[in-house]
């Protein structure tokens, strides 16, 4: 099947992120996981083939798994089944088949969750100029890629476009009210450490992550959008793990790197990725969901979250 660029519903109301394509049902969403990769800001031109499948299928299963008794963390999920949309997406069902999701519609919280259990990317650049990772002091002579004493949380501001800004606990208390913020801060920690501890048994490390949260008319607080994909969180392989370098990683680092080494300005529309680089970046998408989720004759599955 072809990868899937941009989804296209006539006569439902569409926004659409830099992955994802959100179908405006007046109390529900549709959200469709596209093919679309982003890098520097910007939606590169090539789509790499199956990602808003894998993707999907990678949150259906940390949904599940999260969700479990006795203390399941709620989430927007009402379906993953294409039957269940309204008929004008029947048409399109082959194509939206494994990358959709019917969901409940909230009030979204304006703040990316950021936990952070490693010293890894701007928190590892912010760390050798002050010591800090987003304002947080660390203990002295912590190397690259270390395990840090305890998850840190460390919010940002949710950017539409552009770079998502970091900003502190305080300001983020400031903006939702404290008593929210504690909650969304206690609340995503808990689900790191649950979520680290279970890849470890994978031999994968999650090194940090991201959530979304959003408020539904009842005022409870549920899980929301992706969650724990290779496209929020930085997935690190255990056998090429060592302290004092940066790891080989599930994300799409490769493509960045491919792209720093293009001699793209980073101002300009990027440039097409190589078949090679498509075809490796698809290959650590599987690969991800392979160890961390499971495999059969070729076709994605989602195991129990037993």
């Amino acid at each position: 099947m072809n990868p899937l660029f941009e989804s296209h519903v006539p006569g439902v109301p569409c926004r659409r992120g830099k992955v994802r394509d959100v179908y405006d049902l007046g109390d529900r969403l549709v959200i469709v996981a596209s093919d679309r990769i982003s890098a520097f800001d910007w939606v590169l031109p090539t789509p790499i083939a199956d990602k808003g499948r894998i993707l999907t299928s990678m949150s259906r299963f940390w949904f599940d798994f999260l969700g479990a008794p006795p203390d399941g963390v709620p989430n927007h999920i009402l379906s993953m089944d294409v039957a269940d949309l309204p008929a004008s997406f029947t048409p399109f069902a082959n194509e939206l088949g494994g990358r959709t999701m019917l969901v409940k519609k909230t009030e979204v919280t304006p703040i990316e969750c950021v936990v952070r259990g490693y010293l890894a990317g701007s928190g590892w650049k912010e760390y050798r100029q002050s010591g800090t990772v987003c304002g947080i002091a660390l203990p002295a002579g912590l190397k690259e890629s270390e395990r840090l004493p305890e998850a840190i949380f460390t919010p940002a501001t949710k950017a539409d476009s552009g770079h998502d800004e970091n900003i502190s606990f305080a300001t983020m208390a400031e903006r939702v009210g404290v008593i929210h913020a504690t909650e969304l801060r206690d609340r995503s920690i808990a689900i790191y450490e649950k979520a680290r501890d279970y890849a470890a048994g994978r031999g994968i490390i999650l090194a940090d992550t991201k959530f979304e949260w959003g408020r539904l008319p009842s005022g409870d607080i549920i899980l929301i959008d992706e969650v724990l994909t290779p496209d929020s969180s930085r997935y690190w392989p255990v056998d090429g793990y060592r302290v004092g370098a940066p790891p080989a990683s599930f994300d799409k680092q490769f493509v960045r790197d491919w792209l720093d080494r293009s001699g793209w300005d980073k101002n300009s529309p990027p440039p097409a990725l190589p078949d090679e680089v498509v075809a490796k970046t698809r290959d650590k998408y599987l690969e991800a969901h392979e160890r961390l989720v499971g495999k059969v004759a070729g076709t994605l599955r989602v195991p129990s979250a037993s």
